[in-house]
């Protein structure tokens, strides 16, 4: 514990240019203590934050990410545009459980221009968890080249996550307890499971192939998955011919 208390952990911000940017200078300006390792990217508003920055993020060994933008309804740009990073970052939170990652390494805050302590007293209390935490994968149990295995994994859905999003996350009232309803309920549960969860093993499955042919069993094994499961996954994968079954080697090819 000791030895993680001194250590520096890397940690991303990106900060609406309108509100939180603002409030990260009026508590420079003011003095107000923060810790110093925070990397920050400006952007125009933070629904212009993407899913695959944040995994950007990660892949690129940050220990925490953080988006801060206006306050809900307060967006300088149109209504919509903060309660887009809203939720996004319930649908990473959902992501980075699903796959072994710490939900608490990414958190998503309002800060106004003028909350300068408030921006303070944020960035510590999330330094503090993250240096808890300690690197990215330690408190997971991950080794480096598995979480940059599923990290690749994501990333290759973001097309079809955003189609789902799209589709399918229809939620009707525009309001922070509306969403946070929402994605609390067991039929979004259900949803990501018949969806994200199935594509994502998927995803995993052609990753693994890609480099050498593999039975069920041993994709079963790296995957700790069901073999059932698994060869589910590859008989869909065979009928929309993404893979080959040779009898000879009884292994399972990429289809390039």
């Amino acid at each position: 514990m000791n030895r993680q208390k001194n250590i520096t952990p890397r940690i991303v911000g990106f900060l609406c240019n309108w509100c939180c940017y603002g409030g990260a200078d009026l508590c420079g300006v003011s003095r107000f203590q923060y810790p110093p390792y925070l990397r920050v990217v400006r952007l125009m508003c933070s629904g212009r934050v993407d899913l695959k920055f944040i995994l950007r993020a990660f892949s690129n060994g940050s220990d925490g990410v953080f988006v801060g933008g206006c306050h809900l309804n307060d967006c300088h740009y149109n209504p919509e545009g903060n309660y887009d990073a809203l939720i996004m970052s319930k649908i990473c939170i959902k992501l980075l459980e699903h796959i072994g990652i710490n939900p608490e390494r990414f958190r998503l805050e309002w800060v106004s221009a003028g909350e300068g302590i408030r921006f303070a007293d944020i960035m510590n209390e999330f330094s503090r968890k993250i240096k808890q935490l300690g690197p990215l994968g330690t408190s997971e149990g991950i080794d480096k080249k598995e979480l940059a295995f599923k990290l690749e994994a994501v990333g290759k859905m973001i097309p079809y996550i955003k189609l789902w999003e799209r589709e399918r996350l229809r939620i009707p009232v525009r309001s922070e307890e509306a969403y946070d309803n929402f994605f609390a309920g067991k039929d979004l549960d259900r949803l990501f499971d018949e969806t994200i969860a199935d594509k994502l093993a998927v995803s995993q499955i052609m990753l693994l192939l890609k480099d050498t042919p593999l039975s069920t069993n041993d994709i079963s094994e790296k995957l700790r998955l069901n073999p059932s499961e698994i060869s589910r996954h590859m008989i869909n994968s065979s009928r929309h011919g993404m893979v080959k079954y040779d009898t000879a080697s009884k292994c399972y090819q990429r289809v390039q």
